[in-house]
């Protein structure tokens, strides 16, 4: 069964606008979660919000949000005047501008959602929407309000309907240019580059969501089974990982790719 839509609202592209509702492209209901508890009792456990100063608990209606100045002191922000910096309308995708779909690299994506129309009447001008953005290679930027934050977000058509990506701001990204390795004067060998190509290809497979299971999420359900039925289970070990080459660190690489094509199955003379 389908997840209802967490969010609907509207998509204007000019004068051109349609009913939407958007649904998150990702979940993690599946994935395993634990509560806090007390062992003494077996009963939940609660948190509470305390004042640091007096020890003393805090109602809900105390709460507000401060940004932190000098010598300990805050500034305090009210609910409104945070909402009075925000979207005008928190229920409209206005697409402002459009990009070639190739120049926005993967570290500016965020979180996917999925877009569609609302109603039969939407479809029509939806799917105007979505096959002009195809047609043309680019994608859409626009502003929302997901969370009460506001993100810019990208749309790009995909199947029939369209992926929103919120994405991330100008300085959430760090310059790679401060991490890439400065290479001065090592040189890819071609007896090595060709090894190389040899493994990758003996190691490619067709893309399958089973290569990127969780087994961790794997072992904790074994415990918990086991745990159900009373029966006390050691958690499986780890698969035990390879350990670095001792010595001074210095491996040939012609040797290790010959031996990692013969791991692989397929290896050959050079």
């Amino acid at each position: 069964m389908a997840p209802r839509p967490f969010w609907t609202g509207h998509l204007k592209l000019s004068l051109v606008t349609c009913a939407v509702s958007m649904t998150p492209a990702t979940t993690e209901a599946e994935r395993i979660r634990f509560h806090t508890m007390n062992q003494k009792t077996g009963h939940r456990v609660v948190a509470q919000y305390v004042d640091a100063m007096t020890d003393r608990p805090v109602d809900d209606d105390d709460l507000v949000k401060g940004y932190p100045c000098d010598d300990e002191k805050y500034v305090l922000l009210e609910d409104d005047e945070l909402e009075a910096v925000a979207l005008d309308s928190t229920h409209t995708i206005d697409i402002e501008r459009f990009v070639d779909a190739d120049e926005i690299g993967w570290i500016w994506y965020d979180t996917p959602y999925y877009l569609m129309p609302d109603d039969d009447v939407s479809e029509e001008a939806f799917a105007v929407i979505r096959e002009s953005m195809r047609a043309t290679g680019i994608v859409g930027i626009a502003r929302l309000v997901l969370y009460r934050r506001e993100h810019a977000v990208l749309l790009e058509p995909r199947g029939n309907g369209v992926v929103v990506w919120t994405l991330r701001y100008g300085d959430e990204v760090r310059d790679p240019k401060e991490y890439e390795p400065q290479e001065k004067t090592a040189k890819a060998g071609r007896q090595e580059s060709a090894l190389l190509r040899k493994l990758i290809s003996a190691l490619t497979r067709p893309w399958n969501p089973d290569m990127v299971q969780d087994p961790v999420q794997t072992r904790l359900q074994a415990i918990i089974d086991a745990k159900k039925r009373s029966r006390k289970k050691k958690p499986a070990k780890p698969v035990a990982q390879a350990e670095p080459p001792a010595g001074d660190n210095v491996v040939n690489i012609m040797d290790a790719l010959k031996a990692s094509l013969r791991s692989s199955g397929k290896g050959g003379k050079s």
